[in-house]
C-alpha cells in the first residue's frame, strides 16, 4: 500500500523519453544575410545600393511570426460568396487575414511595382532579390503580386487608359475591399486568357466584344463569353483576351463600373487546386462585362505578350525561391540529424547530395538574377536579345527542375518532411505550379524557336553571352556541341526539348564560371556537362563526381545557424 504515495507517473514510467536529435524549426533568423550566393548577385548585377533595404526585408521574411504566416495562409482555402444575404450579386473571396497579412507586406515592399515607380539602374535586380526572399515564406499570394507588376507593360499600349490607372496599380497602397476603384488608393490587376475548348491556344477563344462608346479613357466595349482560369479574381481589374472583328483583341475589364455598380463579371466558383492554395483561381462568366480596349484591335496576342514575358520571368523567381527553401530546409536538417554514428551532413552519400540540392539552387538564382540585369537594360540590344531567348529558356528548365528538387529535400528530411507541420509538403506542392503557370514546358520550347525564327539575332546573342566562360575545355566542347544542334532544322521542333535543356545547362554553367567559386562551378560543369549535348536528362540528385568538393558548396549555401 506505500507504493500509493508516490506520483502515478513515476510509478507507472508515463514520462517516456526526452525528446533528442531532433532538430529546431528554422526560423528567427536573415535568409538574406545566410545567403552568400545572393548578395553576391545583388551587388553584381547593379542593385548593391538596395542592400540595406534588402537586408533588413530579409530579417522580416525570416521571422518566426512571418513564416507562420505562411502555415496559416495555405490551411485555409479562400471561400467564395456570389451573393449577399438580400440576394445581390457580389462575387467576394474571402481570405484567412494571414494571406492579406503577406499582400501587405509585398505590395508596401514595391514587389508589384518598384521598378515602375522608381526606375534606376538595378530597380529590376533589386525588386526580383525581394521578390525572392518573400516567395520562400509563401509563394500563392504572389500570383496577383506578378499579375499587377507585369500589366504596366500591357497598359502602355493604350496611354490614355494607362494614365487613368498606372498611379493606383504601382502604388505602395493594399486595399483588399470589394468596391469600386475610385473609392481606393491602391489597386492589382489580374489576367484571364484561358477558354476551355483552346488552352494556351487562345487563338480559339470564342469570347467576342462589341464596342459600345467611348470616353477619356478610351474605346469601351461589352464582353461575352467565359474565362476557365481567371487567377487571383479578386483583383480590381483584368488584362482580358476577346474577339472582335479584325480578331483577337486585348481589354482591360474592371470589376465595378465607372458608375459604381457591379460589373457583369461573375465568378462561377473557384478552382480546388492541389497546390497555390492560398491563392484564388477561378471560373468566370463575361455577360456583357464593360471593358476598355488595349492596344490595337485584332493585336490582342501583342499587346499581352510583355505582360505574359513578365510573369514567365516571375516564375523562375518563385521556382528559384522554392529550391532556394527546398535546400535550406535541407542542409538545416542533415547539419542538426545523427544517424549511425555521425551528423547526416557528415556522411560522404548526404553530402552528394546536399550539394547537388545546392547546386541546382545556385545555378537557378544566379541565372534568374542575370535576367533582371537584362530586364533592368531593355534599350541595350544585346541585352534586349537576351532576355527574349533566356527568358523562356530559363521559365522552361529552372520550373520544370523544381519538384524533383522539392522532393529530394524532402527525403533528406524524412517522414517528418511530410508532416503538414513541416513546410515542405507545401514547398512540394507549389513545386509543379510555375511549369504549368504562364504556358508548360511545350509552349516555352515552341516560343524559343519562334524568336529564332522570327528574328535571329537572338540566337546571336545567346551565344555572345557564353562566350564570358571561355576557356574551360569541358564548357567550350558543350558549347561547340549546342551550335551543332541548330544544324538540323527538320527535327529541330521534334528536339526542342533536348536543345531548351542544353541551353539552359550552358547558360547556367558560363555565369557560374565567370561568378561563382571554383567548387561550386567545377561539380555543376562536371555533373551536367561532361557528358556532352544532350546526355543530362535529369539524373537523379546525388550523383557528382568524386572531385566534387562537397563540403565546400553545403558550408555556402548553409542557412545562418545550420
Amino acid at each position: 500500500m506505500t507504493d500509493l504515495i508516490y506520483p502515478m507517473q513515476d510509478r507507472y514510467g508515463a514520462c517516456t523519453h526526452r525528446v533528442l536529435n531532433q532538430p529546431q524549426a528554422l526560423e528567427n533568423y536573415n535568409p538574406y544575410q545566410a545567403d552568400k550566393a545572393l548578395q553576391a548577385a545583388v551587388k553584381r548585377e547593379g542593385a548593391g545600393w538596395a542592400e540595406p533595404q534588402i537586408h533588413e526585408f530579409g530579417a522580416v521574411t525570416g521571422r518566426a511570426d512571418t513564416i507562420a504566416l505562411g502555415f496559416q495562409a495555405n490551411a485555409q482555402k479562400p471561400q467564395l460568396k456570389t451573393h449577399d444575404r438580400y440576394g445581390h450579386r457580389i462575387d467576394q473571396i474571402d481570405f484567412h487575414p494571414s494571406y492579406h497579412t503577406l499582400m501587405k507586406a509585398s505590395i508596401e515592399a514595391g514587389l508589384h511595382s518598384s521598378p515602375w515607380r522608381q526606375p534606376k539602374p538595378g530597380a529590376h535586380v533589386a525588386r526580383a532579390a525581394k521578390y525572392y526572399l518573400q516567395t520562400q515564406v509563401e509563394a500563392a499570394h504572389g500570383c496577383p503580386i506578378t499579375m499587377t507588376f507585369a500589366a504596366i507593360p500591357a497598359l502602355q499600349h493604350q496611354p490614355s487608359l494607362a494614365a487613368y490607372w498606372q498611379d493606383k496599380i504601382t502604388a505602395y497602397h493594399y486595399d483588399p475591399r470589394n468596391c469600386p476603384d475610385v473609392d481606393k488608393q491602391g489597386v492589382t490587376i489580374g489576367m484571364a486568357m484561358t477558354e476551355k475548348q483552346g488552352g494556351s491556344d487562345v487563338r480559339q477563344n470564342t469570347t467576342r466584344a462589341y464596342p459600345v462608346g467611348s470616353d477619356a479613357r478610351g474605346e469601351l466595349y461589352e464582353l461575352v463569353g467565359h474565362k476557365w482560369f481567371v487567377s487571383a479574381p479578386m483583383c480590381d481589374a483584368f488584362l482580358v483576351l476577346a474577339q472582335t472583328e479584325p480578331g483577337l483583341t486585348c481589354f482591360l475589364v474592371p470589376r465595378w463600373r465607372p458608375d459604381g455598380s457591379k460589373n457583369a463579371l461573375q465568378i462561377q466558383q473557384l478552382k480546388d487546386k492541389m497546390g497555390n492554395v492560398a491563392n484564388a483561381s477561378s471560373e468566370v462568366e463575361l455577360r456583357g462585362a464593360l471593358a476598355w480596349r488595349v492596344g490595337e484591335p485584332g493585336r490582342g496576342v501583342r499587346t499581352i505578350i510583355e505582360m505574359v514575358a513578365t510573369t514567365r520571368y516571375d516564375c523562375m523567381i518563385g521556382s528559384a525561391a522554392g529550391m532556394r527553401q527546398a535546400t535550406a530546409q535541407a542542409i538545416h536538417h542533415a547539419s542538426q540529424r545523427q544517424a549511425f554514428g555521425a551528423k547526416l551532413s557528415e556522411q560522404p552519400l548526404m553530402q552528394n547530395l546536399l550539394a547537388d540540392l545546392a547546386l541546382e539552387s545556385e545555378a537557378a538564382m544566379t541565372y534568374m538574377m542575370r535576367m533582371a540585369r537584362a530586364m533592368d537594360n531593355p534599350d541595350d540590344e544585346h541585352e534586349r536579345l537576351l532576355a527574349r531567348i533566356a527568358t523562356a529558356v530559363g521559365k522552361y528548365w529552372i520550373c520544370k527542375r523544381t519538384p524533383n528538387h522539392a522532393y529530394e529535400a524532402m527525403e533528406v528530411i524524412g517522414g517528418s518532411g511530410v508532416m503538414e507541420t513541416h513546410i515542405m509538403p507545401r514547398l512540394y506542392r507549389e513545386a509543379p505550379v510555375n511549369a504549368i503557370w504562364e504556358g508548360s514546358g511545350n509552349v516555352q520550347c515552341l516560343d524559343i524557336l519562334r524568336a529564332i525564327a522570327r528574328q535571329p539575332a537572338v540566337l546571336d546573342a545567346y551565344f555572345d553571352e557564353l562566350k564570358g566562360a571561355a576557356g574551360n575545355a569541358t564548357f567550350d566542347a558543350f558549347v561547340r556541341g549546342l551550335k551543332q544542334q541548330f544544324n538540323d532544322r527538320e527535327t529541330l521542333e521534334y528536339r526542342a526539348r533536348q536543345v531548351a535543356d542544353s541551353m539552359a545547362l550552358a547558360l547556367q554553367a558560363a555565369l557560374l564560371i565567370q561568378h561563382a567559386p571554383a567548387a561550386v562551378a567545377d561539380a555543376f560543369v562536371g555533373s551536367r556537362l561532361q557528358a556532352g549535348v544532350g546526355a543530362y536528362c535529369g539524373l537523379n540528385y546525388g550523383s557528382l563526381t568524386t572531385s566534387a568538393d562537397c563540403r565546400a558548396i553545403i558550408t555556402r549555401a548553409a542557412p545562418h545557424h545550420a
